[in-house]
């Protein structure tokens, strides 16, 4: 009689592979079908036919279209190695100026390398609800990372009198949220480094106690 003990396990292993095989085609596919034609135009059955899988295939796997956005932006936040980087440096920051050029710098990246991904979900949030959700859970997490810097901002001793950490956190959010960078960037035309060294000294002017 055949062995089972190796070759179930084996088969399964190969199973498991398979599947995340797929999801990750899946994920592929979709990202670059929203990217090109907008959310909005895209279908289930699109991504399906693009990945050379059956319908019911791309819904077992990964769930409809607002759950596949769903995934693409959690593992954007949640899954960037960046994002921990920033903080870890935020962290670590010795002074006020310190704090808002790491800040200013690592959403200035983080923006510059995810552009049309968050404006892929900004449009596509307003013309699905469920995108609109997905929209609201990562402007949270997104103000989340800021909050981080107002906190050390605080311990520092360099937060502007007057100012709550809610308060900071919307200024921050005004300066460096991804819609300014947008339309400094790709509406006026203005160069990263540029828009950076503004939002850099706006920033440092409006929240530390001290500017330089």
């Amino acid at each position: 009689m055949p062995d089972n003990k190796v070759a179930r396990p084996y088969r399964s292993e190969l199973r498991a592979k398979a599947a995340a095989q797929t999801r990750t085609t899946i994920l592929a596919t979709a990202m670059r079908l929203f990217l090109e034609r907008g959310y909005a135009k895209v279908t289930v059955n699109d991504i399906a036919q693009q990945a050379n899988l059956a319908t019911p295939t791309v819904y077992a796997s990964t769930g409809g279209k607002s759950a596949i956005l769903s995934t693409l932006m959690s593992e954007l936040q949640e899954g960037n190695p960046a994002i921990e980087e920033i903080l870890v440096a935020i962290r670590r920051c010795r002074s006020g100026q310190e704090v808002i050029a790491v800040t200013a710098h690592g959403t200035r990246v983080t923006n510059d390398r995810y552009h049309d991904i968050l404006q892929m979900m900004v449009a596509a949030a307003a013309v699905d609800d469920a995108a609109a959700e997905i929209r609201t859970r990562s402007d949270q997490r997104y103000r989340a990372a800021l909050s981080d810097a107002v906190r050390r901002l605080k311990s520092l001793r360099a937060l502007k009198k007057g100012l709550t950490e809610k308060q900071a956190v919307d200024v921050l959010w005004f300066l460096f949220g991804y819609q300014t960078w947008h339309v400094f960037v790709y509406d006026q035309h203005w160069s990263w480094d540029e828009a950076e060294s503004f939002l850099t000294a706006q920033a440092t002017t409006a929240l530390t106690a001290t500017s330089p």
